[in-house]
């Protein structure tokens, strides 16, 4: 770690939400003439590296200069009035919770607009792409970092417009209502959950995070504290997604380009469960407890439901779409996330934390493997990956129709298929690898719950959980023997391997993912104080 003084941090803080703002505004005009390179959309493209690189250092350098002795301790802090009538503020600042989220949202937007800019989506003007990924970005950063209720809904709401642009201009087939119901939803969810931040806000006093946290629900009567969790937790559950708000999210990510599909698992579905922790755990702990068994029953239902989804779509015969399934298994993992939440324990929320994390890693590598699989086959069906040629009707008119003959990646494409088992593998919570440890945590808080919460219950809900991770190793390794085993046709041509774009995009992610399930010391102790005062009210 390094010496950096609080005003630099302070600095760089105000600057990873900011620049990609400019930079989005710089987008959208003309290229300087000796900035152009070979043409005015490889120019903007490469306009996007260029901020999401600086934001990426940027955040990097804050990560380095923060004080990793008191990680429960708000750092880099900016808080000045903004709206006085209200006692709103801009008020930023970090803490161990939120920065792993900062650090994880400036490296996916990079390495989405490092391999943006060399296998650009189909669709409009390149200006206009990276214009939303930029502002999709400063939204997402100014979520984890903001520590104003309103300022946190602002900056919640920013990135629903840039990603409804992104799958509706830039997605595949079934774009425009993909793109109709994850704006529906997700608005309709912010209206009720606007509520619930307003009244807290008037009924407490003030809308500072950080105060309320400290006050921990003292100036909230219980009944306020009820409404407030309802409110609110149904906003945060639309976006986390919970079972049975989640019907957005399949059909959002099959059709998204794969950038907007590694965004969007990444790092907007963390947005939820973030808001969970920082907002409702330490501002209402009564009306939060009042709710959590249901919290933790949605949960468990989420981690079953989607795994039997999975298995469903993961069959021959199914046409099971491959960005689909993943989508569905978002719906799982997320489970465990809300799980370990509603547990009310450290044990269980650091399982939440780190489960984010991991499901990001992931999650996102796995988004970018399918998007290179359809990008090489011509499909993400998974019956047509997995069928080889032998099996398949005579092709059809037209020679430059994708060759479809079965993947078998073992065969064709090597590094590929190891990849994709890599992934598979991670998913499913291997030990030695990321997934494993959220995972693991949230059961260990399930298996003993805060106070006054129903042990019993929590221990069925740690069963049923338990069988879920067993679903998930099934359909996973079922998609692994379909998708990268048996022999290819001699007939069929090699697939391409991975491209050396390739590898620079996805390397960072089988890294982080190797390196959190070996060392998971390097973000629990980043979570762990941090958690520990949060639930605690700020009084440690």
């Amino acid at each position: 770690m390094i010496d950096i003084s609080e005003s630099v941090m302070r600095f760089l803080l105000a600057f990873i939400v900011v620049v990609p703002l400019i930079g989005a505004l710089a987008a959208l005009l003309p290229a300087p003439p000796g900035l152009r390179g070979k043409s005015p959309e490889q120019a903007v493209l490469r306009h996007g590296v260029t901020v999401t690189g600086v934001v990426l250092i940027a955040a990097i350098a804050l990560a380095l200069g923060f004080d990793h002795d008191h990680p429960s301790k708000m750092q880099a802090t900016t808080d000045i009035s903004w709206i006085p009538a209200l006692d709103v503020r801009i008020h930023l600042g970090i803490d161990g919770i939120s920065l792993p989220l900062l650090v994880l949202t400036a490296l996916l937007t990079f390495l989405c607009a490092l391999h943006s800019y060399f296998k650009m989506p189909a669709g409009p003007s390149p200006k206009a792409f990276v214009a939303l990924l930029l502002v999709l970005e400063s939204g997402t950063l100014a979520t984890f970092a903001v520590l104003d209720l309103l300022l946190f809904f602002l900056a919640f709401e920013t990135v629903l417009v840039p990603m409804y642009f992104l799958i509706a201009r830039w997605g595949g087939a079934g774009r425009t209502r993909a793109a109709w119901r994850f704006i529906l939803f997700t608005l309709l969810g912010s209206v009720v959950m606007l509520l619930g931040l307003l009244l807290i806000g008037l009924k407490a006093g003030t809308f500072d995070m950080v105060a309320l946290a400290t006050d921990n629900g003292r100036s909230l009567t219980a009944s306020v504290q009820v409404i407030a969790v309802l409110a609110v937790g149904l906003g945060l559950a639309v976006k986390t997604p919970m079972w049975p708000l989640h019907s957005w999210l399949p059909e959002a990510h099959t059709a998204a380009p794969t950038v907007g599909s590694v965004l969007l698992a990444g790092v907007l579905l963390k947005m939820g469960t973030y808001g969970f922790v920082r907002i409702l755990l330490p501002v209402a702990p009564d009306g939060f407890h009042t709710f959590a068994p249901y919290l933790a029953a949605f949960a468990v239902v989420g981690i079953i439901y989607g795994s039997l989804a999975c298995l469903a779509l993961a069959r021959r015969g199914a046409k099971g779409d491959l960005k689909r399934l993943i989508a569905y298994s978002s719906v799982g993992h997320m489970g465990f996330v809300l799980l370990g939440i509603a547990t009310m324990t450290p044990t269980g929320v650091n399982g939440a934390l780190f489960a984010n994390i991991a499901h990001g890693l992931i999650t996102g590598l796995l988004f970018f493997l399918v998007g290179a699989l359809k990008d090489r086959t011509g499909s993400a069906d998974l019956d047509t990956l997995a069928l080889p040629a032998p099996d398949r009707g005579p092709a059809t008119s037209g020679s430059a129709a994708p060759d479809r003959s079965g993947a078998a990646l073992y065969g064709r494409a090597p590094r590929l298929g190891g990849l994709l088992a890599f992934g598979a593998v991670a998913s499913l919570g291997l030990p030695g690898l990321a997934g494993f440890w959220g995972e693991m945590l949230a059961l260990f808080g399930a298996f003993k719950p805060a106070a006054d919460l129903s042990r019993p219950a929590f221990l069925t809900f740690m069963g049923i959980a338990a069988f879920g991770t067993l679903l998930t190793a099934a359909y996973m390794l079922l998609v692994v023997r379909r998708v990268c085993m048996g022999d290819a046709p001699s007939e069929a041509p090699a697939l391409a391997d991975v491209h050396r774009y390739e590898f620079a995009a996805w390397t960072p992610l089988v890294v982080l993912t190797v390196v959190a399930g070996l060392w998971p010391r390097a973000l629990l102790g980043l979570t762990d104080p941090a958690v520990q005062q949060l639930l605690a009210g700020g009084t440690r």
